[in-house]
């Protein structure tokens, strides 16, 4: 089995539209979350959301291509491209060993939301020959696959919230055992739109705070719910020895991955936390031999009741008393939750606390809940060194996904 390093990264995100803009926005706790500007709120309980700010899809690619994808997607090819460019991993390698896992939790969700009204208002044959290959989820991984000739193993991976994390480990996999030499991998979702609006917040989701500074408040007792946000973020994912002969910058090595399900409820989590612990430990299992307190662990963190609690349970079932001494926060709090995209930007920030020794904070976290007494790293970054890093993704259905980094030996 083969070593896995990370050599190219990608985002676009409410707080900055390159991984650099991005990184230094979560170190300087810059909140994303603002007044829903996308429509009009007077008739929705939930008015705030982490919007996409100043990007311009024609910097990146032609209007034909514009015209004919929806957000998700034009997200998701910018992202990648910016981690193709940073890794320089186009020219070298072979097509047949570069693969795409992509995914998204909901798709083309604008598509589906102005194709059906069109629908109602004019008629089904009026309804866009584009609308299915704009709308199914599929279409970032393939968009991605043909932008870059990739025709080695292609995914889509739709596991809700846990989309990105997901898509991630099983690009690791698929390079370790290797399917692949290199994987453009991570996820996508546009959904800001009044339907999704109305539909997570029927479902009591969704924070109802009319002030951004607390819309999004991660283990905080006043936490009412998420704040939706949307972007792309991408990762490359290489074989080590691969990445080592062409010289290529290695940010960090993938050192472990897990998956399992609660198979509990399609919504709340297991309040016993047994499988989501199961999945960090997984992850965990080849940096146990790292000192708690030069790990930090990027907390699903949604700010829901229920979702906060079980998170902090299962890190003091997998840590025990050394869950008090990790480094830990949500960049939820400034991000909103993006949803498929989520778990594959938060896999960004775990590899640049790591390279930079910095741990993002947790804003806006001034009323710790009792029931979630770790350490969640509040209001301001913190400068320490670190030796290894964990993202965590829970998703609807029930699905955990954890990726665990080390960093690279010099």
């Amino acid at each position: 089995m083969s070593r896995v390093v990370v050599t190219g990264m990608g985002a676009v995100t409410p707080v900055g539209n390159t991984v650099q803009e991005f990184w230094d926005a979560l170190k300087s706790g810059k909140n994303g979350i603002a007044p829903i500007t996308y429509f009009d709120t007077a008739d929705s309980k939930c008015t705030l959301a982490a919007e996409i700010k100043g990007f311009d899809p024609l910097c990146c690619m032609d209007k034909a291509t514009v015209n004919r994808t929806d957000p998700f997607v034009r997200y998701a090819l910018w992202a990648c491209m910016q981690a193709v460019e940073m890794s320089g991993i186009e020219e070298a390698v072979s097509k047949e060993q570069l693969g795409v896992y992509f995914g998204s939790g909901i798709g083309g969700f604008q598509t589906v939301c102005k194709e059906h009204a069109v629908m109602l208002e004019k008629g089904g044959r009026r309804v866009s020959p584009l609308f299915i290959q704009k709308m199914i989820s599929n279409m970032a991984a393939g968009t991605v696959a043909i932008r870059f000739g990739a025709k080695g193993p292609a995914i889509s991976v739709s596991t809700a919230c846990a989309t990105g994390t997901t898509a991630v480990g099983e690009a690791y996999r698929a390079v370790k055992h290797g399917y692949a030499k290199a994987v453009i991998c991570g996820g996508s979702e546009a959904a800001i739109t009044p339907f999704a609006v109305a539909g997570f917040g029927a479902c009591q989701t969704l924070s109802n705070a009319a002030n951004p500074e607390e819309g999004s408040l991660p283990f905080d007792s006043r936490r009412g719910g998420f704040v939706m946000g949307e972007g792309a973020g991408a990762l490359i994912l290489e074989e080590y020895e691969h990445a080592k002969a062409r010289g290529a910058k290695m940010y960090a090595e993938v050192i472990g991955y897990g998956s399992t399900c609660d198979a509990y409820h399609v919504t709340a989590p297991d309040p016993e936390a047994e499988a989501s612990s199961r999945a960090i430990a997984d992850a965990a299992a080849e940096i146990r031999d790292v000192a708690p307190d030069r790990i930090y662990y990027n907390a699903h963190g949604t700010g829901t009741q229920l979702n906060d609690v079980s998170e902090t349970l299962a890190l003091k079932k997998v840590f025990g008393q050394d869950a008090y001494k990790l480094h830990i926060s949500s960049t939820k709090s400034m991000t909103g939750h993006m949803l498929g995209a989520a778990g594959a930007v938060e896999a960004i920030a775990a590899v640049h606390a790591l390279n930079d020794g910095i741990v993002p904070p947790t804003i806006n976290l001034k009323s710790p809940d009792a029931a979630c007494d770790l350490d969640y790293t509040p209001e301001t970054a913190l400068k320490t060194p670190l030796d290894a890093a964990i993202s965590a993704s829970f998703g609807f259905g029930g699905h955990n996904a954890c990726i665990a980094f080390k960093r690279m030996d010099e």
